[in-house]
């Protein structure tokens, strides 16, 4: 979560510049402060009002102007960024940086840095690959700073290849990973999202509304937050999260069986994903033709393993928490599932609530343990998978 950190964005001469107020403009709408240092030569490609208006503070770009209320520019900067992030990082501005040129203000912010750096490269494949490049990569690796990859693309200079500066998304998911605290760290997640499908016919399945953006979410702050990560999705049609290990099912039994695999060796398994709870007891190879009206006004069905109660019978030491979409007596029914089911804490909603249904980017939940109910407000879905992770941390505490 980037609400009230600190950012210094830095910007240097180069095309990939007009992508550097997105970054700045993200960074504002998820709460993060933001100030702005830029090169001469990127003057040239954005102009300092542009970050002045979306930042709401003045833009950097002399070395020598007027002190303000007393204040060494170069050095108050660097006191006050939780993080120096530098996009585009240009080839000169690496290589001054890791052979200790300070000769504008921007490197001159970097030498007096004391908080974590991070560079966005953005240039020429050629330029990118060359042997003084990589060198001066690696010894500012060396030091700690984190450089991201870059993407290869068809170049501004018509070369096809790496260079290609990341999105501001990306740049700026980055950057919560980077600043996330990693009280998770050394310990092991599964979680399960999305839908489960279940063939009929070639054609046909049952399947329901789940987009997998809850358990996605989880994942991610999951892994940001240091935890080795399992995801296991069923079909979704969003992009999946940087985790450890990414397992695409189809089935409630190919997710049932994905869980095994992992679930001795966990600390933690959330159930995110909403299986389903039967399948056609048949399953017709050939398409069943539209006129096949007694085949299809009569499907019979049969159990899905019961992957959450199965699982909860074989705990040992883990923490499982469960989810539970209702549209009736929420609590009661959560309640039934968080005992038969043998979870330590479960997340319900009321389905039917405006902002809480399948598809949505918000939530509006009741976290519920054994003697307890905690009642909470709408919100995103990344900011309740940090309230769930923050209570299973105190679990395992």
């Amino acid at each position: 979560m980037l609400k009230g950190k600190k950012i210094l964005l830095g910007v240097t001469g180069g095309i990939a510049s007009y992508k550097s107020p997105g970054i700045c403009s993200l960074l504002r709408k998820l709460g993060a402060e933001v100030k702005v240092v830029m090169t001469k030569n990127a003057t040239e490609f954005v102009r300092p009002l542009t970050f002045q208006t979306m930042s709401n503070n003045v833009v950097h770009c002399e070395m020598f102007n007027q002190l303000f209320n007393m204040d060494v520019e170069h050095i108050s900067l660097a006191k006050w960024a939780d993080i120096i992030v530098i996009a585009p990082a240009s080839a000169n501005l690496i290589g001054k940086f890791a052979n200790g040129i300070a000769d504008d203000m921007l490197t001159t912010v970097l030498m007096a840095s004391r908080s974590k750096v991070m560079l966005a490269p953005g240039m020429n494949t050629v330029m990118l690959n060359s042997e003084a490049n990589q060198k001066n990569m690696e010894t500012l690796k060396n030091r700690g700073v984190i450089i991201l990859e870059t993407k290869e693309d068809l170049l501004a200079c018509n070369d096809y290849g790496s260079g290609k500066m990341l999105e501001p998304n990306e740049i700026v998911d980055e950057i919560d990973r980077a600043l996330m605290e990693k009280d998770l760290g050394g310990k092991s997640v599964v979680i399960t999202a999305g839908p489960t499908v279940e063939p009929l016919d070639p054609v046909r399945f049952i399947s329901n509304y789940s987009s997998g953006k809850m358990g996605y979410a989880l994942a991610d702050n999951a892994k940001k937050r240091g935890a080795k990560v399992t995801l296991i999705s069923g079909p979704t049609k969003i992009d999946a999260p940087k985790v450890d290990n990414f397992v695409r099912v189809k089935t409630t039994r190919d997710m049932f069986e994905a869980v095994g695999k992992y679930f001795d060796d966990c600390d933690v398994l959330i159930k995110a994903a909403a299986p389903s709870d039967y399948r056609p007891k048949s399953y017709s190879e050939e398409k069943i033709k539209k006129g096949n009206d007694s085949q299809m006004n009569l499907i019979e069905m049969e159990k899905n393993p019961d992957i959450a109660a199965h699982y909860g019978s074989l705990k040992k030491n883990q923490i499982i928490v469960g989810f539970a979409a209702e549209s009736t007596n929420v609590y009661e029914y959560a309640k039934e599932k968080l005992v038969k089911k043998n979870f330590d804490m479960i997340v319900a909603n009321n389905i039917k609530k405006k902002g809480a249904g399948f598809g949505s980017d918000t939530n509006i939940v009741s976290i519920i343990s054994k003697d307890n109910i905690d009642d909470l407000e709408i919100m995103s879905k990344a900011e309740l998978a940090k309230e769930i992770l923050d209570r299973v941390k105190n679990l395992m505490s």
